[in-house]
């Protein structure tokens, strides 16, 4: 049975949004957004971790995990495989771009338990159980759904900031409420409400 990618990719980015429509990931995705270079690193990095640890933990649980019948132990594996791709990350990030390091403090070493990225290696075997072109597809296309959303919050975090708001409004109760805005705008793309 051949996947539909293009499907895959229309899904993953707006349809199911991981961010907008299924609310993960949202530790990274208020504290980072407040600068679009900031929220543009933390999706690329979003992007490389999810990509590389969806491609190794779909190989590990095909590979050994199911053929060993022990995919009890995919939870603990898959963050396993995430914490050391997190860990490159850091390195090279603390290596080559110490600004951006800085600015992250400690949203870089949390993408560790960014549920999307786990979300996806589970959604990848267990939910969908997509094949690895699938799977890479998959993990590629909401990565890039990560960056989106990070990417427009905080562009609208930045012009919101240029001008005067009530006090009550400033920080975060402009961001939930502008986040508020942004899942109804996504909710669109799945054809709710229509």
């Amino acid at each position: 049975m051949a996947e539909n990618l293009i499907g895959i990719v229309i899904s993953a980015v707006l349809i199911n949004n991981i961010v907008l429509t299924k609310f993960l990931g949202l530790c990274s995705f208020f504290g980072i957004s407040t600068k679009l270079r900031n929220s543009m690193m933390m999706g690329l990095a979003v992007i490389f971790v999810m990509v590389c640890s969806s491609i190794l933990t779909w190989i590990i649980y095909y590979s050994v995990l199911v053929p060993c019948g022990v995919q009890y132990l995919r939870i603990v594996v898959f963050i396993l495989v995430i914490a050391a791709f997190v860990q490159l990350v850091e390195m090279i990030i603390n290596k080559y771009l110490p600004d951006i390091y800085t600015a992250f403090g400690i949203y870089l070493p949390l993408i560790t338990v960014n549920c999307t990225i786990l979300a996806v290696a589970l959604i990848n075997v267990d939910v969908e159980a997509y094949s690895f072109i699938g799977s890479t597809v998959n993990a590629l296309a909401t990565g890039f759904g990560y960056l989106l959303a990070i990417l427009i919050m905080a562009g609208i975090r930045t012009r919101i900031d240029l001008y005067e708001q009530p006090e009550s409004l400033r920080g975060m109760p402009i961001a939930f409420i502008i986040a508020a805005i942004l899942a109804l705008a996504f909710q669109g793309f799945s054809g709710m409400g229509g």
